[in-house]
């Protein structure tokens, strides 16, 4: 019997004129847009560098600012503070960088030269960022101090191109809206068309009905999840440093989490809109406090508590760490742990909220 169901599953997604076209083309939309158009990264901050020293050790100074071409663009070089305030104010710089009269002969002296650094904080993570960069580079120029060498490794993303960071995370996106909605808009839509009626005097258990509901939802999911891995190595050249096997073995648990998820709220659902509005709301909470686009150590303690009961915030984890660290199972047993106990915690409610009526 349930090979039956499957079957019917399988057609009933085949004869959709909608559905096969969008298994494919938006994993392809997202992972062409979105490694681009959710960049966090700071770059290009726009300088106006009012320079009253015109010594030596100022211009080494703007030298070693202008260097750092992927951060700081000089855009004007005002002769006043109040010059320089309208270039922030008109948006043409995001900061300002004035160097007093004297800096240099102070500085010779040993005595203090304060540099003032002034920041556009409109955008507060630019700001932020544009005035820690700026003093660090102003550390590293003043002469007469001794500089400490400090040399840095990054183990795990030695680019530093945010892209390796983002992508993993995508693919876990991908595979809950996919295999999270599919399947409640599925049982929803068979409520309103009459045809689930049909299955509901038939023998068939509710345990059945289930998983012959899942079954090809979970196939689409590792499709999917083997499209995003083409398309990440083939646009971001971004390969998992650890083993496919162990991303396959953890979406096998993670499909089962969201298509029972996507279930629970279809077996509460009379339309597809209801549906649908239910789901956009979880899945929206879900993704932001995932660890998706904020960092979730950046978080209040209590918005942290609540991500616990998050199941993408586990997949999350594993995808970036057998990308980015080559994470094996055994490094990653917490997670496993948590994500199979959302599997069953979502299903058996999928079954035993099913309201079957013979």
């Amino acid at each position: 019997m349930i090979r039956y169901l499957i079957e019917k599953e399988f057609k009933q997604l085949v004869r959709n004129p909608f559905l096969p076209k969008l298994i494919l083309i938006f994993p392809c939309m997202m992972m062409l847009l979105m490694p681009w158009a959710a960049n966090l990264e700071v770059k290009d901050i726009r300088l106006a560098v009012v320079d009253a020293d015109h010594s030596q050790l100022s211009r080494r100074l703007l030298e070693k600012v202008s260097s750092s071409v992927d951060y700081f663009r000089t855009v004007a070089f005002p002769g006043t503070w109040n010059e320089a305030l309208r270039c922030v104010e008109s948006g043409q710089a995001d900061a300002i960088l004035e160097i007093p009269r004297g800096f240099e002969r102070q500085c010779m002296r040993g005595a203090e030269s304060p540099v003032l650094i002034a920041v556009n904080a409109v955008n507060g993570t630019k700001g932020g960022l544009a005035g820690s960069y700026l003093t660090t580079v102003l550390s590293s120029v003043q002469p007469g101090v001794p500089q400490v060498g400090v040399e840095t490794q990054y183990l795990f993303n030695p680019s530093l191109d945010y892209k390796h960071f983002i992508v993993p995370a995508l693919m876990v996106m991908l595979l809950t809206l996919l295999c999270g909605f599919l399947p409640s808009l599925n049982v929803v839509g068979e409520k309103e068309a009459g045809t689930i009626e049909q299955i509901n005097v038939t023998p068939v258990r509710k345990f059945v009905f289930i998983l012959a509901k899942l079954v090809p939802y979970w196939l689409i999911g590792f499709v999917v999840l083997t499209l995003c891995f083409v398309l990440a190595w083939m646009l971001y050249s971004v390969v998992p440093v650890g083993s496919f096997l162990t991303i396959y073995g953890f979406a096998l648990v993670f499909l089962v989490v969201v298509s029972g998820f996507g279930l629970v709220i279809s077996n509460y659902s009379d339309t597809l809109q209801q549906a649908m509005f239910v789901m956009f709301f979880f899945l929206l909470l879900f993704i932001l406090m995932s660890g998706l686009f904020t960092p979730i150590r950046s978080m209040p303690l209590w918005a942290q508590a609540i991500t616990w009961v998050n199941p993408l915030r586990y997949f999350v984890e594993v995808m970036r760490a057998v990308y980015l660290r080559g994470s094996g199972v055994a490094d990653l047993l917490p997670q496993l742990g948590a994500l199979a106990g959302f599997a069953v915690v979502f299903n058996l409610w999928a079954v035993r909220s099913y309201r079957k009526r013979a």
